[in-house]
């Protein structure tokens, strides 16, 4: 069935954009963590960073749960209920004054808010666009990844003017506003539907069934898929948390000038997701995350030449982040590939859980190594360059799916 001349698609990339810059401001946690642990709060550094650990947990575990939900209501209804639940999580964590309350209210309410949300705009645009999914995906998450960039300065603004709880309130509000805006761009195509003139080829779509989570999780190429984004991630999050102390303790460079980098990876992050989406599009997804995982791991080996070579440190973290947002756009896409489009939320849902998993494996892996090491990288280094590059060579190992009767 081609065509439907009541809906312009760029809409739905519109509204997704709108939602996923909300959805990503929780990346701002790094604003809110030192004055988190000042008058009148005093948390402790671990009971300050606990909001942002759990946020990430639950986020990536409802994504499973928004997904199947996606699949049967459609995106306007989840994505509403997502900007509610972030919402309320903000307002209740901006009232409490305890840390159990903060975490359970950001981390807990907030990351299941977000879980459910996120979804929607890529799940949502892979149906409207079979001709350039990477893309597509791309700027989805393009939305999330800059998010930080325009959020952070105005939390730092608002906290030094208003105060922390006040400024967990008024981002409450704003996010519930957009989201609400947003997801009201966001529909289904009608079942069957392409673009004018479009003929899927073997880039844009390798499967002519719609699997079931049930059915993909039977195929071998799902845990290859996951493994590969599971390292994919945890490399890309362990350099990103770590990104401002390389800078200061293995590039002496100035807290300011570090945080400067911080921001560089950031911008390196949002556009990398456009990028290799759009590159994937164009030399197939495999080829494109074969070169994703070739050009990491050698970047963060070379890491260990920043002490002789300072200047790159700032050649290293803009490859990472380039990377990394590589990753967030191609994994949706090669989900959509493989599986359909039918079940991509919960499909991608349980791809996704890699994330969540590699996030936990980065806050783990390095704050160990760098405090039994006194904190020296170069291990840190050599072990995530090396896993990056044997993840490179997976890649060969993935094919297209093929159904279990």
């Amino acid at each position: 069935m081609n065509g439907d001349k009541k809906t312009n698609r760029w809409s739905v990339v519109v509204g997704g954009i709108l939602i996923q810059m909300c959805l990503g401001a929780i990346y701002t946690w790094s604003v809110f963590r030192k004055p988190l642990q000042a008058e009148p709060f005093n948390f402790s550094l671990t009971q300050a960073s606990l909001p942002f650990a759990l946020v990430l947990v639950f986020f990536a575990l409802s994504t499973i749960v928004g997904g199947r939900w996606l699949d049967k209501k459609g995106p306007k209804v989840v994505a509403t209920t997502g900007g509610i639940l972030l919402a309320i999580g903000l307002v209740l964590a901006g009232l409490s004054k305890t840390i159990v309350g903060i975490a359970i209210s950001y981390g807990v309410i907030g990351g299941i808010g977000v879980g459910l949300a996120y979804g929607c705009p890529i799940a949502t645009g892979v149906k409207w666009f079979p001709d350039m999914r990477g893309l597509i995906t791309g700027l989805s998450v393009f939305g999330f990844g800059a998010a930080s960039l325009i959020f952070a300065p105005i939390a730092k603004s608002l906290i030094a003017s208003k105060g922390v709880g006040s400024t967990f309130i008024i981002l409450g509000i704003i996010f519930l506003i957009v989201i609400i805006i947003g997801a009201q761009f966001l529909k289904n195509p009608p079942a069957g539907w392409l673009p004018e003139g479009f003929k899927p080829s073997a880039k844009t779509s390798v499967t002519k069934h719609d699997f079931s989570f049930q059915e993909m999780l039977k195929t071998k190429e799902f845990y290859l898929i996951w493994a590969m984004y599971f390292i994919g991630c945890a490399a890309g999050l362990m350099i990103i948390g770590q990104a401002s102390p390389i800078g200061q303790d293995v590039g002496k460079l100035s807290v300011s000038l570090a945080t400067v980098g911080v921001m560089v990876l950031g911008i390196f992050n949002a556009f990398g997701r456009i990028f290799w989406g759009k590159i994937s599009d164009s030399i197939g997804r495999i080829k494109a995350l074969f070169l994703i995982f070739i050009i990491c791991g050698i970047t963060i080996l070379l890491l260990n030449i920043i002490p002789v070579f300072p200047a790159y440190f700032w050649i290293g973290i803009s490859l990472v982040g380039l990377c990394f947002g590589g990753y967030l756009a191609i994994f949706p896409a090669i989900t959509a590939d493989y599986y359909g489009t039918k079940n991509s939320g919960v499909n991608y849902g349980f791809v996704f859980t890699a994330y969540g998993f590699g996030g936990l494996l980065s806050n783990l892996f390095a704050p160990k190594v760098l405090q039994s090491t006194n904190n020296n990288y170069s291990l840190i280094f050599v072990v995530v360059g090396i896993l990056c590059l044997v993840i490179a060579m997976l890649t060969f190992l993935v094919k297209p799916p093929v159904l279990k009767k």
